[in-house]
């Protein structure tokens, strides 16, 4: 069942100068700045294009634009921390100083690659490893930062491979994710700054996504806002068996539900179709 709507939303979060207040569905543009990522792996090799990209992300409603510089798509290969900064910090810079009116979040596993973004203009990090290196937590905390935890079963090169088995799906992730909360607070993270992401398709099957995305009022009960990342991913292909490059209509439809379900934050690429489509659910949720 659909979570209570009257039941408050998480207190916002402070980032920078942009504000992310949950009292309504926000937006996270997907800025990919790796030659390899699934679906618009190097289209933003120029500086021109990642600045059209990001202001038309922001025009269509983005709140938060994440930035990458590892892909982590099923079967991907990882990165160096150098190579990751070589991709992102320009960008950062150039993000910066244009001064959108959205919060930047570096993407990244890496402490390393954190402490160079943040220091860059970032005010987010979107860890999908939820703390594999042992000083992320503490590099988030000195800096005073907002966080974001995803569940992430193996790495993103092995994830898919062979059978994929949870005794109970949405137990294990949510067991994961405080524990991996847990750890950020005792790291002296604030609490309040940290959200929580499911993380669609690392290392779950179809069943185990829609599994997730029916029970995210359970993520939410954690206390945290609950990021969600659907956008275009292989298990919308193989329910619509549209190719990766059309997906964009079946993620709109499934991030409407997932509002209706628990969800704050959609993190997408098509920013404008999935704006539309969770206002609409929002309003029909809170419908009297």
């Amino acid at each position: 069942m659909p979570p209570n709507v009257s039941s408050p939303p998480p207190a916002p979060i402070v980032c920078g100068s942009v504000t992310l207040d949950f009292s309504q569905p926000l937006l996270m543009g997907v800025l990919n700045l790796t030659p390899d990522s699934f679906s618009d792996g190097g289209s933003l090799q120029s500086a021109d294009a990642l600045v059209t990209r990001a202001e038309a992300l922001v025009s269509a409603g983005a709140t938060i634009l994440d930035l990458g510089g590892e892909s982590t798509r099923p079967g991907a290969l990882g990165v160096d921390a150098d190579t990751e900064i070589r991709r992102v910090l320009p960008a950062l810079s150039a993000l910066a100083r244009l001064q959108l009116p959205a919060a930047l979040s570096i993407d990244t596993s890496k402490a390393a690659v954190a402490q160079a973004a943040l220091t860059a203009g970032a005010t987010l990090v979107n860890d999908v490893s939820a703390l594999r290196d042992p000083q992320m937590a503490q590099v988030v905390a000195d800096a005073g930062a907002a966080l974001i935890l995803m569940h992430m079963r193996g790495e993103p090169r092995t994830m898919q491979q062979g059978e994929i088995v949870y005794e109970n799906i949405v137990n294990e992730v949510c067991q994961a994710l405080t524990h991996a909360r847990d750890r950020a607070v005792a790291a002296g993270v604030d609490s309040a700054r940290i959200m929580l992401d499911p993380g669609l398709g690392f290392g779950k099957t179809t069943a185990h996504n829609l599994s997730l995305t029916r029970h995210l009022d359970a993520v939410a009960a954690l206390g945290h806002a609950v990021v969600y990342g659907p956008s275009r991913k292989r298990f919308l292909g193989e329910l619509t068996r549209r190719d990766v490059t059309d997906r964009d209509r079946a993620t709109a439809a499934i991030c409407a539900l997932a509002v209706t379900h628990g969800a704050h934050i959609l993190r997408v690429h098509d920013v404008a179709a999935v704006r539309d489509a969770v206002l609409v659910a929002y309003a029909l949720q809170h419908a009297s």
